[in-house]
């Protein structure tokens, strides 16, 4: 213990050092880097500078700080950085990030996280020189037109052969028939193009209607497309764990108990309601519920990729994230 001190005080320069001996004695492809972040407790009430009480993935009440995690494409880590436990953890991605890029002296960099580490300074940061970037997309944050077309019985694919496949199909066919074993293992994709303004952190001068000057921020366009995957198999998953959330919902309505629940993103709460004509009586929200069920079965990636020509490959190298999640628990 007495070493730590020392060993937190070089520990950028031990990284580097570490990166070059796995470089020079295994090799290292640090063309596609994976990111997370995880936080880590400490068995005390006190806070300080850097021990910040935050949103703690155990749920416990004492002070955390946060760890971001770079990864190469084999699972081995590549940097890391502490920040104060209660901030956004999406603040971290691009500073360590730079950090990273200025030791390694590699330049070309595929950045790859999930949906909690997409925002548009990452995106946009990973979108010059030969920086690109493969993140898990919500599709319920997707603008109207963008979901309407993931909806869309159109232009799917099957992810095995890339032969044309139907959205209704997938969601249909009798999964006991062996002769549907593999469709039932399979998955369709369809490409969308999803360029958006941001924010390019310049000004430009303007003129209004009435021909005076103005200042404003810079708009560019950030070139890239979202690829939506549907699984039947994960579908059936999603609707399983939702049934059971809806028959917890409904024992707290019979019960009597839903004011002696707490209220999150994944509380059976979330489907009741409470009636319009009695404000003591709770009901299912069956809209809540059925909006909720069209999503099942989806998910979506962005990336300033040709995903025209490379969807397939870019759907197996956001696969590949769970080995970060290793990374951690090692």
């Amino acid at each position: 213990y007495r070493c730590l001190s020392f060993l937190d005080k070089h520990r950028e320069n031990l990284q580097i050092w570490m990166h070059d001996r796995i470089k020079k004695n295994y090799g290292r492809d640090t063309s596609l880097i994976y990111y997370d972040v995880t936080n880590y407790y400490f068995e005390t009430d006190e806070q300080n500078d850097f021990l910040h009480k935050g949103i703690s993935k155990e749920h416990r009440p004492n002070p955390i700080i946060q760890m971001g995690l770079f990864m190469d494409r084999h699972g081995i880590p590549l940097s890391m950085s502490l920040n104060p436990g209660n901030q956004n953890e999406q603040l971290s991605a691009v500073p360590t990030e730079e950090k990273m890029m200025k030791s390694f002296k590699n330049k070309q960099l595929m950045y790859c996280a999930d949906a909690g580490l997409w925002s548009c300074d990452i995106r946009r940061f990973n979108s010059f020189g030969s920086r690109a970037f493969i993140v898990t997309q919500s599709i319920k944050k997707l603008s109207d037109p963008l979901k309407e077309a993931v909806f869309n019985d159109c232009d799917y694919r099957l992810l095995s052969n890339d032969q044309p496949m139907s959205l209704e199909t997938m969601k249909t066919f009798d999964r006991m028939d062996e002769k549907n074993l593999n469709l039932y293992n399979d998955k369709i994709y369809k490409v969308l193009p999803a360029d958006k303004l941001v924010d390019l952190g310049l000004e430009e001068t303007y003129l209004t209607q009435t021909g005076k000057e103005r200042i404003r921020k810079a708009k560019g366009s950030l070139k890239q497309y979202v690829i939506i995957i549907f699984s039947r198999k994960s579908m059936e998953y999603q609707r399983a764990i939702r049934e059971k959330q809806v028959e917890r919902a409904r024992k707290l309505i019979t019960s009597n108990k839903v004011d002696k629940l707490g209220k999150n993103q994944n509380d059976p709460k979330r489907f009741i309601k409470k009636d319009k004509r009695s404000k003591d009586t709770y009901l299912l929200d069956e809209e809540k519920i059925a909006e909720e069920s069209q999503y099942d079965g989806f998910y979506a990636i962005a990336t300033n990729l040709d995903a025209s020509e490379e969807a397939r490959q870019i759907i197996e190298i956001n696969s590949q994230r769970y080995m970060i999640e290793d990374c951690f628990m090692i």
